[in-house]
């Protein structure tokens, strides 16, 4: 059995084919999408990108794909999101048809696979009780013990906070697969981790930028230039990400 476990797409297209020309050179047995799929330039285009691949792929919820489906109806979005963030959400939701909806509204919160010679594999979107705690290379042990004191599996890939790192606990090994569309890390492209007997490895596909960043600004998303500018072209590294993220 091989994975791939592809994180945080964030509709951006262009960088989620460029992974899935890598990925179709292994021929995995699955691909596990682990959340936030759509929230950002290309949402529907996106989600039509994944579905025709079929049974092999696994899905999580992200709380981007949550909010989202809240936005398409009409419910209330949560307090703490910043108002670029409503706008965005809604935008998103405008955006998707009906189906897509209802496909986002039926994601599970985790999905476990087991691997010969590594065991069950949990994945999850931030943590496994939670689409939206917050963790990192420079949370505390102890903040992990809480997090992770109920876990049964002994290896955990997650994302949400769009770096990749492994943080170890007692017996069990956690990825952050890091992010296709929207990555904190030393250069631009896109993250994302494959998994098989042989064991975890973290991996990077690179892609046109510059070329995406122009689609990004023409697919008519009203933050399109922005989020080419801070998340394609030109990213937050890796470690400032996490410092602004355990200060928060």
């Amino acid at each position: 059995m091989v994975i791939a476990a592809i994180y945080d797409i964030h509709g951006n297209l262009p960088a989620l084919n460029a992974v899935l020309n890598d990925i179709e050179e292994l021929d995995p047995d699955s691909i596990v999408i682990g959340g936030d799929i759509v929230s950002g330039p290309m949402p529907g285009q996106t989600l039509e990108r994944l579905l025709p691949l079929g049974e092999k792929l696994n899905f999580v919820r992200g709380n981007g794909d949550r909010e989202v489906v809240m936005a398409f109806d009409g419910k209330k979005l949560p307090s703490a999101m910043s108002e670029q963030g409503r706008k965005r959400t809604q935008w998103v939701a405008e955006q998707l048809t009906q189906f897509q909806r209802d496909f986002l509204s039926e994601l599970p919160m985790t999905v476990t696979i087991p691997i010969d010679g590594l065991g069950d594999i949990l994945f999850c979107h931030a943590t496994p009780r939670s689409d939206e705690e917050i963790f990192t290379s420079l949370t505390p042990q102890e903040k992990l013990d809480n997090i992770f004191s109920d876990i049964q599996q002994k290896i955990v890939i997650c994302g949400h906070t769009h770096m990749q790192f492994e943080r170890k606990l007692r017996d069990i090994q956690i990825f952050n697969a890091g992010s296709v569309g929207m990555p904190f890390a030393d250069k631009p492209g896109a993250y994302w981790i494959l998994i098989s007997p042989k064991g975890i490895e973290f991996r990077f596909t690179s892609y046109d930028v510059e070329m995406a960043a122009q689609e990004i600004i023409a697919s008519g998303d009203p933050q399109g230039y922005e989020f080419a500018e801070k998340n394609v072209i030109e990213i937050p590294t890796a470690l400032e990400a996490a410092e602004l993220l355990e200060k928060s």
